[in-house]
């Protein structure tokens, strides 16, 4: 199986950052299976809603060059996952969103959670997600970190004091959460979400901190094993009508 997975930083910029994130799925992927990953320049920055248009449109053009190379499922890895609807309606292998797959499989785990973001700019998106998962009634809150991608650098070049620094903040940051009652500790980014997904039993009090980054790619492969055996796609009914051939030939061509 061949899965490519779509980050959002650029490649020289985030080197650090790729290289980790590129050993690690290698390192966790299931026998059998290839992980490419690709990265996005400009990369994500200024947060806001329309770079988060800008880089979903950049996703949806990977996407459909991925199918068209024969990838077998293709992950927005991105918690916000600009566009997710749009992809999925856009090529006919599956598309995963970080976020979604994260947030459905925490509702295995627990009841009530809580998101941490990289930038409080990412809230009202967190609470749209929330919302379109209807999982609202058990969002705690949302809150965050408020760091820059290159503040995770150093950490993910081998820097254990910046690492402890890092991991620090996020328990002195997400302790009252958990006296608010939350099971799970959600961090709303891959960034770190990556940096710890290594540790084991990582828990803020009673709640385990969720990894995104094994989430999303185990539900890419049963995806595309799904897609493989049984045929399993998303529904091209209303809500992922496939787009035609005119549609997508127009929406590559304004991108040129």
């Amino acid at each position: 199986m061949r899965i490519l997975w779509q980050s959002f930083v650029d490649e020289n910029l985030n080197a650090p950052y790729l290289n980790k994130l590129r050993s690690y799925l290698s390192e966790i992927a299931s026998p059998g299976t290839t992980v490419d990953v690709v990265g996005l320049t400009p990369p994500a920055r200024d947060f806001g809603r329309l770079q988060e248009v800008r880089c979903g449109i950049a996703a949806i053009t990977n996407a459909i060059q991925a199918e068209r190379d024969g990838y077998d499922a293709f992950v927005i890895g991105h918690f916000q996952e600009p566009l997710l609807y749009e992809a999925r309606a856009s090529v006919g292998i599956p598309v995963i969103g970080l976020g979604e797959s994260t947030l459905l499989w925490s509702r295995q785990l627990g009841r009530r959670f809580a998101l941490i973001s990289l930038d409080d700019a990412f809230e009202v998106i967190h609470l749209e997600q929330v919302d379109r998962l209807n999982l609202g009634d058990s969002l705690v809150a949302v809150t965050a970190l408020n760091l820059k991608v290159e503040d995770f650098s150093a950490a993910f070049a081998g820097d254990r004091t910046a690492y402890d620094n890092l991991v620090n903040s996020f328990r002195a940051s997400v302790a009252p959460l958990v006296e608010q009652g939350a099971d799970l500790l959600i961090p709303a980014g891959n960034l770190f979400g990556l940096l710890t997904a290594q540790e084991k039993n990582f828990t803020v009090g009673h709640a385990p901190v969720v990894p995104c980054t094994p989430i999303a790619l185990g539900w890419a492969e049963l995806a595309g094993k799904l897609a493989d055996r049984n045929g399993l796609l998303p529904s091209q009914g209303p809500s992922f009508k496939r787009a035609g051939k005119q549609a997508i030939d127009d929406f590559l061509s304004s991108l040129s």
